[in-house]
């Protein structure tokens, strides 16, 4: 018996993929250097998650506290790769397994730097711990801030600090032994280490800021994930890595979804319409009956008709990127923080058997249980923005109904296509100083920058100083249940080119369905005047269709 995990050798792909923009942008973020609160102010109304993305603080924020790419790592990583971690939401519209590499390669080229950080310290700090410990008060107490009051009392400490120094150097000049060359270098040793400090900071900011640009241009190099290859068979710990990767990849394949109430499918989007086709089975003509058949033969012809939509009469009137896929959604409760997926004879790893699906579809479902729905997904603007459109199919007594209903995942906010911008400020010109130039100042211009990392590069060498490192400085809590792609989209319907897309796609869709079930009743003895009415009554209501609030019903 093979592991369901493990997916084999993976093949260079290299056709263009329609959602590596959405999977560049999320990817991005892995590298940026802004504040937290950048990312949380960005999504504060994400569109189909329970809760918001939220920052905890931690004891010593201002030692300690990560920036963006440190905490988005950090969570991603904790969240996809840790041990007993809940199931991932699709990610519909993006690579799930791509951003995770990134995040593993980001945290890699911030570990190289933390490992030098962590022997300057030592040479320069703790063996110099006295005047290293002073420089050090002078940055705590006066700190970074613009309050005048605090800006003096640094500036005081530092001048106390020069004046020690002087002391220091002019008393013990001379002296020989180790304890006299001691006091004489134990204070500007450390300023020698922090300027050596600031150098590493500074090659691994522009290399993270290359990556960063790289990335959202299209230019910069795939991720590179050393560790997950095994050297050999005793490397369990990368043999491990390589299996959790291929398990996402397996779990991004899935045919499983849920319905969160308003917050709508998970991975897909809110419902913003709804279109029912409802009429009786009557027999056609002088018959007393007609023919049976299933829901599933209705779905067969519909998927047969939908597969098409690539082709038209005209030379490019077809439509691209069409997904044809068979789900099997559950309902979960709106405030649910997991999903779970079924288990036993009816799966294959994380996909329902085919068997499966269309005994569900066939069944009579009227109450509590899954529903087959047979989706059709667009993924446009490079995985800005995907829509599906759901085609369910029912039988109620003599009643036979067929409803499609979309739903749209909207883009990314802005912050996750921001381009990597060096810092600058303006300042009066030499000689006519009435007038103003930018200047572009170093991506490391902050001495609070330099022992912010120095302080916190030994923590990020143990996993179990992690949890200790974010009980200090803060951890980011991601939105369950968690999506890499869903938890950060906004609304679809801000871009007005973007809600004309997901509007006009529909009609097709809903056409094909349509057609099909009319080819097929006749088949069946059905008589098929009033099915004929009410669909072409739909197509016409159609013609001016708009994005409602199709989850959300006023029945107070």
């Amino acid at each position: 018996m093979t592991d369901s995990t493990d997916i084999g050798p993976q093949v260079l792909r290299t056709d263009p993929t329609p959602n590596t923009g959405a999977t560049s942008a999320i990817a991005s973020m892995a590298y940026r250097d802004s504040e937290v609160e950048d990312l949380i102010n960005a999504v504060t109304e994400p569109t189909n998650t329970a809760t918001l993305t939220t920052w905890t603080e931690g004891r010593a924020e201002g030692l300690f506290k990560p920036n963006l790419g440190e905490a988005f790592c950090q969570a991603v990583l904790k969240r996809t790769l840790g041990a007993g971690r809940k199931p991932l939401v699709p990610s519909y519209g993006a690579q799930p397994r791509i951003i995770i590499e990134h995040c593993l390669e980001a945290q890699e080229i911030r570990k190289v730097r933390d490992r030098r950080l962590t022997w300057i310290s030592l040479v320069f700090g703790l063996l110099f711990l006295p005047g290293a410990a002073l420089w050090l008060a002078a940055y705590l107490v006066g700190g970074e801030g613009k309050d005048r009051n605090r800006q003096a009392l640094r500036v005081a400490i530092q001048v106390l600090t020069v004046i020690v120094a002087a002391a220091l150097l002019w008393r013990y000049h001379g002296t020989g032994g180790l304890w006299g060359w001691y006091l004489q270098l134990m204070i500007p040793l450390p300023v020698v280490g922090w300027f050596l400090a600031r150098r590493v900071c500074l090659d691994t900011a522009h290399t993270l800021h290359d990556r960063w640009g790289g990335l959202l241009e299209g230019t910069g190099p795939g991720p590179k994930t050393s560790g997950a290859v095994p050297m050999g068979p005793e490397d369990k710990k990368a043999e491990n890595l390589r299996k959790q990767l291929a398990a996402i990849a397996a779990e991004q394949d899935t045919n499983i979804a849920h319905y969160a109430g308003p917050k709508g499918i998970l991975g897909m989007g809110r419902r913003y319409a709804s279109w029912s086709l409802d009429e009786n089975l009557n027999a056609a003509g002088e018959l007393e009956e007609i023919r049976p058949f299933h829901n599933f033969d209705v779905i067969r012809r519909m998927e047969e008709r939908l597969r098409l939509l690539t082709r038209s009469p005209l030379a490019e009137g077809g439509i691209p990127s069409v997904q044809v896929e068979h789900w099997i959604i559950s309902a979960i409760g709106e405030g649910a923080d997991e999903i779970s997926r079924p288990v036993g004879p009816d799966m294959d790893g994380t996909r329902m058997r085919a068997h499966a699906v269309q005994n569900i579809a066939n069944r009579q479902i009227f109450g509590n249980g899954p529903r087959h729905y047979l989706g059709t997904q667009f993924v446009l603007w490079e995985g800005q923005l995907v829509v599906t459109l759901n085609t369910t199919v029912t039988a109620l007594g003599p009643s036979l109904r067929v409803e499609v209903t979309g739903h749209a995942l909207g883009p990314l906010p802005a912050l996750f296509t921001k381009k990597p911008k060096p810092p600058e400020i303006e300042v009066a010109k030499t000689f006519r100083f009435w007038e103003k130039r930018t200047v572009q100042l170093p991506l490391i211009n902050s001495a609070a920058e330099v022992v912010r990392l120095a302080v916190r590069a030994p923590f990020t060498h143990f996993e179990w100083s992690v949890g200790l490192l974010g009980w200090l400085g803060g951890t980011l809590k991601l939105p369950e249940p968690f999506g890499l792609r869903s938890a950060w989209a906004s609304k679809p319907w801000n871009n007005r080119f973007m809600a004309d897309d997901a509007i006009r796609v529909s009609v097709p869709v809903l056409r094909a369905a349509h057609a099909a079930l009319l080819e097929l009743l006749p088949e069946q003895d059905v008589a098929l005047d009033r099915f004929q009415t009410r669909s072409n009554l739909i197509s016409a209501e159609m013609q001016s269709s708009r994005p409602s609030k199709a989850d959300e019903y006023d029945a107070s």
